[in-house]
């Protein structure tokens, strides 16, 4: 099974958006050991590069990929540190053609139906859909109607409250992102905090689980 794949399994992947990471490897051994084994690094951290690489090193059974990205300089940065998915906020064609060259799976962001088509013609992986707060679990629904074959991940305002309803609505994923990894908690190495924000997102949607 291709690691990527871990995604669907686990029907959860975490997004880290923080301005500072004190220890990515022990971020990663934290999210694996809370039942979250994807786990996307932005670009709007500093450095991220170096924190995907370490992330990797550590070898916790996790997969590591980039987001936020925003630019073919940036998609290149995230491939020379070892990302096994790449990730950008919405549609372009620049870092899918990367990516593509590259064999690593590509997710692009979009919200409607046209922006997901462009994203499917385009040939990634999944379609973020964001912010899927927005719009809430419908809009995944009625999105699925003409487009069964698509692979939406809902992103944005998605809680351990609300997670079990987009997937109920056919979301493919959600990502966990500051509910369990809070910017505070992170830059304090509060890992007991961010395992136990972890569990209870994966056991919100447990029984959804492949």
């Amino acid at each position: 099974m291709p690691a990527i794949d871990v995604i669907g399994d686990d029907r959860v992947m975490a997004l880290i958006r923080a301005s500072v990471i004190p220890d990515a490897a022990a971020l990663a051994e934290t999210l694996v050991a809370g039942g979250i084994h994807a786990i996307e690094f932005t670009f709007t951290t500093p450095d991220v590069q170096t924190h995907i690489a370490r992330a990797i090193a550590a070898d916790t059974g996790a997969v590591i990929g980039a987001g936020s990205v925003l630019t073919p300089a940036q998609a290149l940065l995230a491939l020379e540190a070892g990302a096994a998915f790449i990730v950008t906020p919405g549609l372009s064609p620049a870092v899918a053609e990367i990516a593509a060259r590259a064999g690593v799976p590509m997710m692009m962001g979009a919200f409607t139906p046209s922006e997901i088509m462009q994203a499917l013609a385009a040939g990634v992986w999944a379609v973020k859909v964001f912010p899927a707060q927005t719009a809430g679990p419908e809009h995944f629904r009625h999105l699925l109607g003409p487009m069964p074959m698509a692979r939406l991940i809902a992103s944005g305002g998605v809680l351990a409250q609300n997670a079990r309803t987009f997937l109920q609505a056919g979301a493919y994923a959600v990502t966990a992102g500051s509910s369990v990894v809070p910017a505070e908690a992170l830059a304090a190495s509060e890992w007991a905090d961010i395992r136990r924000r972890a569990l209870e997102f994966v056991n919100a949607v447990r029984d959804l689980r492949s």
